[in-house]
C-alpha cells in the first residue's frame, strides 16, 4: 500500500519516525546476571527519561532473525532527539554490548494518490499496537517516476484496493525519498501472520509490482513489554 507523498499537503507532516534493530554480544550473556540486570535497568531508565518527547515501543526479534536481537521503534517531532536518544542508550551498561546492526528513519507525509487516510492506510497514531510487526525497506524504479499520472494512479487504485480487501492488517508508512538509501519504509501490523502472508502474495500479482526495484531486508518482530524483550536476551 505504499504512495509517494502529496506536495504542499501539511497533513501528518512533520513527525520523525526511527525503527532501530539490535543484536547484543554473546560476551553479554557471559557477564554476572546481577551486571546483567543492572545493565538493562540502566537502558530502561534512559528509554522511560526521554518520555512524551521520544515514544518508545519494543520488540523482539529473537528467533525471527539473525540479524537483530530486538528493534525499538521511536519518534519525535524533529531527528535530534532521536539521534541523541540513542546515543545514550549506547552509553549504558548493556548499550556498550550492542550493535546497531539496521536503522530505518523516514517522515510522515501525506499520499498523493489517496483524498483520504484511514488507520489501516496509516496506522501510526494507534494507541493498540498488534502483536506482529513486519518492516522493510521499499524503492521504486526510475520508470515508475517517468510514467503519465494516470497510469500510476490507475495502477495504485488496483494496490490499494487490494490492501483494502484485509481490512485486519494495518500499515505504517514513512517516507525517507533523499533521506536514505531506500524510498519509503513499509511497516504491517497483523494478529495473523498467515493472513499477512495472503497480503503480500495479492499484492505481488498487480501491475504495480514490475516497479518495485527492491523491498528487502524484510524483518518479523513481535511486540513486548521493554522489560520483557530485554529479559529475552
Amino acid at each position: 500500500m505504499t504512495r509517494e507523498s502529496k506536495k504542499g499537503d501539511s497533513r501528518g507532516q512533520g513527525l520523525c519516525v526511527q525503527f532501530v534493530f539490535f543484536k547484543v554480544a554473546q560476551e553479554w550473556r557471559r557477564l554476572p546476571p546481577k551486571e546483567r540486570e543492572s545493565g538493562m535497568r540502566d537502558f530502561e531508565d534512559k528509554v522511560t527519561a526521554t518520555g512524551s518527547a521520544v515514544p518508545t515501543l519494543s520488540y523482539s526479534t529473537i528467533g525471527l532473525s539473525a540479524k537483530a536481537d530486538f528493534m525499538l521503534w521511536r519518534r519525535a517531532e524533529t531527528p535530534e532527539p532521536l539521534q541523541e536518544g540513542l546515543a545514550r542508550l549506547l552509553q549504558t551498561g548493556i548499550g556498550r554490548y550492542l550493535e546497531v546492526t539496521n536503522l530505518y528513519f523516514g517522515l510522515t507525509r501525506s499520499s498523493v494518490y489517496t483524498g483520504r487516510r484511514t488507520s489501516q492506510e496509516q496506522a501510526i497514531d494507534e494507541a493498540e499496537r498488534l502483536p506482529y510487526f513486519v518492516l522493510y525497506p521499499f524503492t521504486k524504479t526510475a520508470d515508475w517516476y517517468i510514467l503519465p499520472t494516470e497510469v500510476r494512479q490507475g495502477m495504485m487504485n488496483e494496490h490499494i484496493k487490494v490492501g483494502r480487501s484485509f481490512p485486519a492488517i494495518r500499515q505504517v508508512l514513512l517516507y525517507s525519498t533523499g533521506l536514505a538509501d531506500q524510498e519509503f519504509i513499509v511497516g504491517y501490523e497483523t494478529r495473523n501472520l498467515d493472513l499477512f502472508q495472503d497480503l503480500v502474495t495479492a499484492l505481488r500479482h498487480t501491475e504495480g509490482r514490475r516497479y518495485t526495484l527492491s523491498d528487502t531486508p524484510i524483518f518479523t518482530c513481535i511486540h513486548r513489554s521493554l522489560d520483557d524483550t530485554l529479559a529475552l536476551l
